[in-house]
């Protein structure tokens, strides 16, 4: 049997879960990753190139599955234009607080508004406890 697609969310550092936490919690029902980034894997627990329908597994930065959750849309969406719909599902304020977090989280990325992003908006299925198979 194919194992199913996985996801990882990334905190301040090793400890940090809060992003899982929200997923959890019923707060965050989206991410964004670079749009020319969106098709790679990034590690062993983050697949990419998620597609409406498929079942993914949610991963905290200890490798231990959390969670189960299903993509309900994906889209492109420019820096500059982030629809309340999506700053909404990513736990925000508002679209400037989206940005702000956006910066912060990626220093290295000239976020510019026509810069290019892909929009992953899922629904929780199932919650794993840690150490559960």
């Amino acid at each position: 049997m194919e194992r199913r697609k996985r996801m990882q969310f990334w905190g301040r550092d090793m400890d940090d879960d809060y992003l899982v936490r929200e997923v959890l919690d019923g707060l965050k029902t989206a991410t964004v990753c670079r749009a020319d980034e969106y098709h790679l894997p990034e590690g062993d627990y983050d697949d990419g190139d998620w597609q409406v329908g498929d079942i993914v597994e949610i991963y905290d930065l200890q490798e231990r599955l959390r969670c189960i959750v299903e993509i309900t849309e994906v889209y492109p969406v420019a820096f500059g234009e982030i629809p309340d719909k999506l700053w909404i599902a990513e736990a925000c304020d508002s679209a400037e607080h989206f940005q702000e977090a956006h910066r912060d989280c990626w220093p290295d990325y000239d976020l510019t508004d026509d810069f290019m992003l892909m929009a992953t908006h899922f629904c929780l299925v199932e919650i794993v406890e840690p150490g559960t198979p």
